[in-house]
């Protein structure tokens, strides 16, 4: 996860979740081996300055297979998310474990874990169950037993009241909902104002802490795109959405996701895709858009306005047309209730529908008495979907704003200045009014910039300056005020950065703040001396503006080179930074040379299957009874993930004419079957579809007493999420419900055989681990592995395919080059066909980690992001793919590319490359 990057935005900690299912995937065997150590993420986040917020169930949701439960739970009796004995035995070594690796990075031991989470949202129940606090209880004594002594926390999925024995309880929010095909769609009622009313219902003496809160959407397959998520949950709704947080008192605001990343090998539940980018601001290949910015701004006006951690909102129900007269608007009155001083009063529109721009004036209180705002005359304005956070009587070092209609992003006294940066969308009048002492109010002087400023005193002493925001003007008041009025997009370009302190959690500083302007992403600042050192990330020639101390800025170095500086009149310096991003031409894959063998000799006359698993059981703890002669859940033989074959063994009758068959595979999956070696049919799957039952034709009749074989290939979309606790809904089969020989009623399966991954709950690859690798031949083979000797293959490509339904592996290798000094992050990209659809299914394996899962005709990714550490950014790299095809006259990839998607020079760390143990013989592979 891109660590520094919420400390750059602003925020102060981060909240993740652990994956119980990929650290135990074998019951008893709890790995915490190679990607799964937890530690140097601890590590890298008390470098970075940024606490953490542990969630490690062991029910996380997430949109992850099970809902993060190991895939063995399918075939453990007793309802999970209960006190059912068998359950707590079930997590007990798991959260002994985890809980231990978390404990000894706890706050009170100089670790960044300041919060644990003890389940996540259990807010709903099967019929005939509720909330069982049998179950709470035991779950918290269970992380305390492990050494937890920090804060214990829930999130309730709404304020309903569930799960509050915890230390500090909580609640989630997604008010704009999930429909990204519609980004632009809100409705009227769509703002929650209820929220804090709920808070004061069931927690009123813990923070308002809202645990997860809309930041992005998910997307299915089939779906409209994670683009247009990020539209759904964009720069407009932050700022309507998170400032009515705000007026909500909300000090807890923890947003899902800021970053997503990538559902890599089976991780995803069949509710997604490969990608889980979520439209969040960071997306998958970490890029910033637009609203990482707009969260900056938002970030770090909380961090500096301290009196708004004792606010409470005064007119909640009673906010249309308050304080305005403009009944289009509603505005929420937020007072601090301790200092009885600072206001803040959110503005938005009374319909979150409206893309009117509304005028408005302010009839406020403040300690100046009772003002009409704008005091110099005219109106302000909020223009469609937008809110607005106007302070009242706001300190900012020594200075009192008695009142800003533009907002605060920041303010900072720096060389006994108070420096205040203030912003408004470009173009719209705005009024901030500064109380001085004396009967003269101080002189103005617009020190840079083409900005004008109207000046009226006010009666009681405050002096109130009117101005348009419209780039960037800079205003002396007196000799102690520094103001920068700014537009938006300028005010995008400010960074407030925190040098390291002394001591254990130097990095946690939040004193003597240096801000800078400029730059694609400002990472960090460190004094010594008069040297100040930045480090950031540009993707394109940038002018920064620093304001530090002039004692510790007399040399200024942007990653490690120094920067030209020149003084300002007023004080602060600039310097300009040239951007290097060098040439790199990426290896084609088309003209790559690639090797070609049959994945799928299993419908061979040849082919044996004596070294399958016997399907047999003749009963299940699922509580999906089975109704064929023996249980034919992948599950209940240790299979989880990725593609699943059964074959069936028969002997004819002479009358039969199809196979009908019911399976079950999650949303989106599909299945092909074959009578011996000849294809009788698909179903390719649709996104609104996780079972399906088929009828395929036999080609011919077959001749009594003859020996036949049925094979199915199946994909296994993952298991559901368990959201509703005692459902089990997670152990929702994947397999065969039910199966007929048409025309022949008689006819019986002699043996049924099931293949997974190779060693199913055994899984071979300990490094990439249990979610990585399905059934297909040749990942039991592991030719998707590095050095594997594929001399002997034939030539092929995936963009020319095959030319029959089956399966085939595709390897080739390429190297990599890429300088360093530079983030360029890499996809593998295809062509679209969906709108003349061939049917087939492709699996990505980048040094033999699954790192993309492509449908031809459902979509809609088309590229898929590979970090750099999976990819070898400086040398060889092994690129395997499975193809699937359903069609009787196969298929191929339109076209395949690998892609750079952004460019930056960066200071980031140098990245280490995850282990890629190459092949080796793999006994029992079969």
């Amino acid at each position: 996860m891109p660590i520094m990057k919420p400390r750059a935005m602003g925020f102060n900690a981060v909240s993740f979740y652990i994956f119980w299912g990929i650290l135990e995937g074998k019951r008893g065997d709890i790995s915490f081996e190679g990607f799964r150590d937890l530690q140097p993420f601890f590590d890298a986040a008390k470098q970075a300055g940024v606490y953490l917020i542990a969630r490690p169930g062991p029910y996380i949701n997430a949109e992850t297979t099970a809902g993060g439960f190991p895939g063995w739970g399918t075939h453990t009796p007793g309802l999970w998310r209960t006190s059912n004995a068998s359950y707590t035995e079930a997590y007990a070594g798991y959260i002994k474990e985890v809980g231990s690796r978390i404990a000894a990075n706890q706050i009170t031991k100089g670790g960044p874990v300041i919060l644990v989470q003890s389940e996540n949202e259990y807010s709903g129940w099967a019929d005939g169950y509720a909330e069982d606090p049998v179950y709470e209880s035991q779950l918290m004594q269970a992380f305390r037993d492990a050494g937890i002594t920090v804060p214990l926390t829930t999130n309730d999925a709404w304020p309903g009241g569930h799960y509050t024995s915890v230390d500090v309880y909580g609640y989630d929010s997604y008010p704009n909902g999930f429909d990204c095909s519609h980004p632009y769609n809100w409705s009227s009622d769509a703002v929650p104002e209820w929220l804090w009313g709920s808070h004061i219902q069931f927690t009123p003496n813990v923070p308002n802490a809202l645990y997860e809160f809309q930041g992005g959407a998910f997307d299915p397959w089939g779906g409209s795109g994670y683009s247009s998520c990020s539209v759904l949950t964009g720069p407009e709704f932050e700022r309507v959405f998170y400032k009515n947080q705000f007026a909500m008192s909300t000090t807890y605001l923890n947003l899902y996701m800021i970053y997503g990343g990538t559902n890599w090998g089976g991780i995803a539940h069949p509710g997604v895709y490969t990608s889980y980018d979520y439209g969040s601001a960071i997306a998958e290949d970490r890029s910033l858009r637009e609203k990482f910015y707009e969260l900056k701004l938002q970030a770090n006006f909380l961090a500096v306005s301290t009196a708004y951690l004792t606010t409470r909102p005064m007119n909640i129900y009673n906010t249309q047309g308050s304080f305005t007269g403009n009944s289009a608007l509603k505005t929420t009155q937020v007072l601090d209730v301790v200092g009885n001083k600072t206001g803040f009063y959110v503005v938005r529109q009374a319909d979150a529908s409206n893309n009117d721009t509304q005028s408005y004036t302010l009839n406020l209180e403040t300690s100046l008495g009772a003002l009409t705002i704008p005091a110099i005359g005219g109106s302000l304005s909020l223009n469609g979907k937008d809110s607005k956070i106007h302070v009242v009587d706001y300190t900012a070092g020594t200075t009192t704003l008695v009142y800003s209609t533009a907002e605060v992003m920041t303010w900072a006294t720096i060389d006994n200045r108070d420096v205040i940066v203030l912003y408004g969308n470009a173009g719209e009048l705005h009024e901030t009014a500064i109380k001085f002492d004396g009967a003269t109010p101080p002189a103005v002087k617009i020190a840079s910039g083409n900005g004008k400023i109207k000046q009226k005193a006010l009666v009681g002493g405050a002096l109130a300056l009117q101005y348009t925001t419209s780039g960037q003007t800079v205003v002396e008041v007196g000799s102690e005020v520094l103001l920068y009025i700014l537009d938006r997009k300028e005010a995008y370009q400010f960074w407030v950065l925190h040098p390291p302190s002394t001591g254990d959690m130097t990095h946690f500083n939040t004193d003597n703040p240096i801000i800078v302007k400029g730059g694609y992403l400002v990472r960090t600042a460190t004094v010594n001396g008069n040297v100040l050192s930045l480090t950031g990330d540009l993707n394109s020639t940038s002018n920064f503006e620093i304001i530090a101390p002039a004692a510790s800025s007399r040399t200024v170095t942007f990653n490690g080179q120094p920067l030209l500086t020149t003084k300002t009149s007023y004080g602060t310096l600039s310097a300009s930074k040239k951007v290097v991003l060098p040439p790199v031409v990426l290896p084609n894959l088309s003209s790559l040379p690639w090797k070609a063998a049959n994945s799928l000799p299993e419908i061979s006359a040849q082919y044996s299957d004596a070294l399958w698993t016997v399907a047999n059981h003749t009963s299940t703890v699922n509580p999906i009874q089975f109704t064929t002669p023996v249980v034919l859940y992948a599950g209940d033989y240790g299979f989880h993930t990725g593609n699943i074959l059964w074959r069936a063994h028969f002997s004819a009758t002479g009358t039969e004419t199809a196979f009908k068959v019911d399976i079950v595979g999650g949303s989106a999956f599909g299945y092909s079957v074959w009578l011996d070696s000849t294809f009788i049919g698909s179903w390719v799957g649709d996104p609104a579809v996780s079972e399906f039952e088929g009828t395929f034709s036999f080609p011919k009749s077959l001749s009594k007493g003859t020996n036949h074989v049925i094979t199915i290939l199946q994909d296994h979309m993952g298991y559901e999420e368990d959201w509703a606790s005692a459902s089990d809904d997670f152990k929702t089969p994947r397999g065969i419900m039910s199966y007929s020989f048409i025309g022949s009623p008689l006819t019986v399966v002699n043996t049924w055989k099931v293949a997974g991954n190779l060693g199913g709950e055994e899984f071979i690859d300990r490094t990439r681990g249990p979610l990585n690798e399905g059934g297909l031949y040749g990942e039991r083979q592991g030719w998707h592995l590095p050095g594997f000797d594929d001399a002997r293959w034939s030539s092929g490509n995936p963009t020319m395919g095959i030319s029959q339904a089956g399966v085939s592996m595709f390897r080739t290798k390429f190297n990599l080059n890429i300088p360093q000094g530079v983030d360029y992050p890499i996809s593998i990209v295809v062509g679209n066909s969906t709108s003349t659809p061939k049917h087939f299914r492709a699996q990505f394996y980048v040094n033999g980690y699954q790192f993309g899962k492509y449908i031809n005709h459902i979509g809609p990714q088309k590229a898929f992001p590979v970090p750099q550490g999976i990819l070898n950014y400086h040398g060889e790299n092994t690129l395997a793919i499975s193809l699937w095809t359903a069609d009787a006259t196969g298929g191929n990839l339109e076209s395949l590319a690998l892609q750079i998607t952004s460019k930056v020079e960066t200071s980031m760390p140098a990245v280490v490359n995850q282990p890629s143990p190459g092949w080796t013989p793999r006994p029992g592979a079969f």
